[in-house]
């Protein structure tokens, strides 16, 4: 699709698309708040969007101008897309084409929440708010229209799928899972079905635990005791929020000295599921005797193995996205053919009450009547010399062409020449 109408609106960033788990954690910004504060004020409006497999930043603003700012930030290796296939690519992301897991639910409400903190922070604005909201509910119509998400499976519960597929059955295991978030809760929900022997629940705030544990029938630990349970776990899955590791290597090595086999030496086999980002298990647990350690990275093949399904059903997604895609542009047209409408007919409604002052003045004292003909008809004379220039704007600018409708309002308004496009 060429982006015949031009619109104010970059995204940069990196996602599991072309960037490993390092990738993606070295590009992240580990205070979101803070981040949105320090560009308040660079940007006409700015996003930032961060999950366990993408962080984007979206402004209002060119392309130019964010690469400017990466470049100062010392970041690298990014995608970069602007006007109308940022769009798309917005329209994508919140139908669940995008996504590592194709078709998952999650990114609907991440788009949200990156809405809610921005108008938070005082750096959401208008056109961003217009366009995130539009694609949440082009994401929304997809879902409803088409069974992309028939099948699919959230990061969550991909990780579950994972641990199976290393044991063979989840039946009668041990499982703990750190962290009791959104995440936490898919884990934990994927978990309820396969008839655990035990789910164990840990968090940072011993009170959410509870609550989740609750919620799926687990028992909740103290983080305190947390490599007790690890030794105890045929599978850790862990999902927090924390900005650092929380799973330390020479704890976990001594907790695997506990799972020895009197006999063997060797410790009993640890399936530890990292999809945290930033990473929540520290640099060299995979070294260590007996430690299985998977990152989102591995989840990939979940995907392949869950996607042949939904393959029509993502190529419907795409059809319907195209569709929306080249309505909402011409929505904007429109808004930009309105705009610049509107100064043509703010200059004539001027110029027409100067005109029909004058008019009355020279007339002298005369009856309400007269009055009120004179202002008719100085109105229908506006109206019908404007008829054929609000035409000839409107259409310029619903073709894409802003610049020769502002062109055609500067020429009549201020006598300025009309700009011709370049005859390619």
């Amino acid at each position: 699709m060429t982006d015949s109408a031009p619109v104010p609106i970059a995204i940069a960033g990196v996602s599991h698309h072309t960037a490993k788990v390092h990738a993606l954690e070295a590009f992240r910004f580990g205070d979101e708040s803070e981040f949105l504060q320090q560009v308040k004020d660079q940007f006409g409006g700015v996003l930032l969007l961060q999950t366990c497999n993408r962080v984007e930043i979206i402004i209002e603003g060119d392309g130019k101008l964010l690469q400017d700012f990466l470049s100062d930030q010392g970041r690298t290796d990014y995608f970069l897309l602007e006007g109308t296939d940022a769009l798309q690519h917005l329209f994508s992301l919140a139908s669940g084409i995008e996504s590592m897991i194709v078709g998952e639910d999650q990114i609907i409400g991440q788009l949200k929440k990156a809405i809610g903190d921005a108008q938070t922070a005082g750096t959401s604005c208008s056109l961003l708010e217009y366009c995130i909201n539009k694609a949440i509910h082009v994401g929304i119509e997809v879902r409803k229209r088409t069974q992309i998400n028939r099948g699919a499976v959230s990061v969550g519960s991909a990780a579950v799928l994972l641990a199976e597929s290393e044991l063979g059955t989840l039946s009668g295991r041990h499982i703990l899972v750190i962290g009791s978030g959104e995440m936490g809760l898919l884990v934990a929900q994927a978990l309820a079905a396969k008839h655990l022997t035990a789910m164990y629940v840990a968090n940072r705030t011993y009170g959410r635990a509870v609550k989740l544990a609750e919620k799926i029938g687990g028992k909740a630990v103290r983080l305190n005791d947390l490599y007790h349970y690890i030794t105890l776990s045929d599978v850790v899955i862990s999902c927090t929020s924390a900005p650092h590791p929380v799973i330390h290597v020479e704890e976990l090595k001594k907790a695997m000295q506990e799972r020895c086999w009197p006999v063997e030496g060797h410790p009993r086999k640890l399936i530890l599921i990292d999809i945290a980002q930033p990473r929540d298990v520290e640099e060299g647990a995979d070294a260590i005797d007996g430690v299985c350690l998977f990152t989102i990275d591995n989840l990939r093949l979940i995907n392949e193995q869950t996607m042949s399904s939904r393959k029509a059903e993502a190529e419907r997604a795409k059809e319907f996205v195209d569709i929306e895609l080249e309505l909402f542009l011409r929505q904007l047209q429109r808004k930009s053919a309105d705009d610049t409408l509107a100064s043509l007919h703010t200059w004539a409604e001027s110029v027409r009450i100067r005109e029909r002052d004058k008019a009355l003045a020279r007339l002298g004292i005369m009856d309400e009547r007269t009055v009120e003909i004179l202002d008719d008809l100085s109105r229908v004379l506006t109206k019908k010399l404007l008829t054929d220039a609000t035409f000839s704007v409107r259409a310029s600018a619903e073709s894409g062409d802003l610049a020769a409708a502002e062109s055609l309002v500067k020429a009549i308004t201020h006598g300025e020449k009309i700009l011709l496009k370049e005859q390619k």
